[in-house]
This record gives structure tokens, sequence and C-alpha cells, in this order.
């Protein structure tokens, strides 16, 4: 599975940025990817009424798992079989689509009923309401679980130059399963672009200016800094896609344009790593199956 840029819906609002979904069609981007979370479902709608018109061109991905509570206060974490083959028809009634391309647990603990949840998805996959399934997670010990467990295609992860946890645990065990990355967080929330530096998952203000610096120095030629980050972590073999925010047109075409530039050679890759110790994730490291 190689999808190279997506775009990541949970950006967007409602209205004038369906304009904006049919321009990153336009643009070449076939994977979106949304949730049922996101504003309450209405993420999915605007997904679903933008590009229902163009559906079997597509790859639409989104997600379960978060069951938003009757008067709105808030969302449990739901990972049961009964609640999984229900939250599904609401979003492909919201998707107006008859099926998924990519159903993702989202979120997820090494606690969960794992198996009742695979089955879940086997039993969609199956009915033909889903064509694959995947979790999306940064927990070390449930990635190994369910790469043990189940038939996932793909993990979605946070990874950036500012956030290479997955380097230690995750990415080389599912570049060894055949499993893709979905990568979300490739901009470090904007730190490594445009946003003023400060601490970030551990590393001071000081060294997110210093990593922000560095994609700055390897840009130019043709390639902006957001183009950098994202060429940064497509770099990595089992990284598939990229889920980037797009809120503008500019944002749109700037991160399109990373799929055209020249990637990084070895020696500006080499750099870019050098910049900062990569940190490695404190908790969810322990698997008991």
């Amino acid at each position: 599975m190689s999808l190279g840029i997506g775009h990541g819906a949970k950006s967007i609002g409602h209205g004038a940025n369906e304009r904006l979904l049919h321009k990153a069609v336009d643009l070449g981007i076939n994977y979106f990817d949304t949730a049922d979370l996101y504003d309450h479902g209405e993420n999915e709608i605007t997904v679903g009424k933008a590009l229902g018109a163009r559906r079997k061109a597509l790859f639409i991905a989104t997600k379960v798992g978060n069951q938003w509570r009757p008067d709105g206060s808030g969302w449990d974490w739901n990972p049961r079989k009964e609640y999984i083959l229900q939250a599904v028809e609401a979003s492909l009634k919201r998707l107006k689509t008859d099926y998924i391309d990519l159903y993702q647990l989202h979120g997820g603990t090494i606690d969960d009923p794992i198996d009742e949840t695979i089955e879940a998805f086997e039993t969609l996959k199956e009915q033909g309401k889903i064509r694959e399934y995947g979790i999306s997670s940064i927990r070390p010990n449930v990635v190994r679980a369910y790469v043990a467990k189940s038939n996932i295609v793909s993990v979605m992860m946070q990874y950036s130059l500012l956030d290479r946890r997955p380097e230690e645990s995750c990415l080389a065990l599912l570049e060894e399963y055949d499993i893709g990355v979905m990568v979300r967080g490739a901009v470090a929330k904007g730190l490594l672009i445009d946003k003023l530096a400060k601490e970030y998952l551990g590393y001071s203000k000081e060294q997110t200016a210093r990593a922000a610096e560095a994609v700055a120095k390897q840009s130019g030629q043709g390639r902006t800094a957001g183009q950098t980050a994202l060429q940064f972590v497509l770099k990595t073999p089992s990284v598939c896609t990229v889920a980037a925010g797009m809120r503008t047109e500019e944002q749109l075409v700037d991160n399109v344009g990373a799929a055209d530039t020249e990637g990084l050679n070895g020696e500006e890759y080499q750099e870019l790593q050098s910049i900062l110790d990569p940190k490695t994730y404190t908790a969810h490291r322990v698997i008991q199956l």
C-alpha cells in the first residue's frame, strides 16, 4: 500500500472547505483520512458530501472506538465488537458510501479485548463493509499485539524529526511484516516550519528551534520547509503515506508538492537525523499475549 501524500481531514471545517477537498482531488490526492470522533461525526459528513461523486477513484479511511456520550459532554473508549459493528453503519451513512477502504481502531490499550476487536474487523471484511483494517496507535505494546494477532495492513502513528520514538520499537517491525505506516504529525504541530519554538515531547525550546533551523537549512532549491519535513518521514521504508493537515489552499499546494520534489539525499537525511538524539517511549512497552 503506497499512497504518498494524503489529506488529514480533521483539519477542515464545513462549507467552503468542501471546495478544498475537491481541489485536493484535482491535484492528485486520493487518500483522505477522517474519524467518527471528529466534530461529532460532522467531519465524515463533510468528506462524504464533498467526495461522494468521485468515490470510486478515492481511498477513504476512517476510525472507530471513541463513543460519544448521549449528552455530547465527551466520549468514552469502546473497542467492543458490538459497538464497532454498530458504529460502522453510522460512518457508512455519513460518508455516503457502501464500503470503507481502511477502518482503523482509534487508539487502544493492551488491556482491551483485542481478540474481540479483531473479530469485529474480520466480520466487517467478510461482509464487504470494509476493505482492510488497521490501528491508530503510538503504543509499542499495542502495535506488537496487533502485529502478532491480526491481519492489520497499517498503523497510523505520530512521527517527525521531533518525534522519532517509533524508530526504536515499531518501524522495523512493521517493515518486516509489510504493514504500512500512516504518518500523522509530520511537521510537529508546525514547530518544524512556522510556529515559535517551545518545549515539545521532552525537547527544550532551544532544541526544537535547532530542529526547525535544520529543516530550513535543507530547504530551498525548489523545496519548502514543509516539504522537507514530509520528505524526512517519507524516507523511512515502512512509511506508505503522510496524512497532512491542510486548512488552506496554500498548505494544500505545498503538501502536494512534497510528492514531486526531489527526496532527501543520504547526506541531507543523516544531517537531519544527527540534530537531536531521538527519544524513546517510556510507557506501554511490556506486552503480555
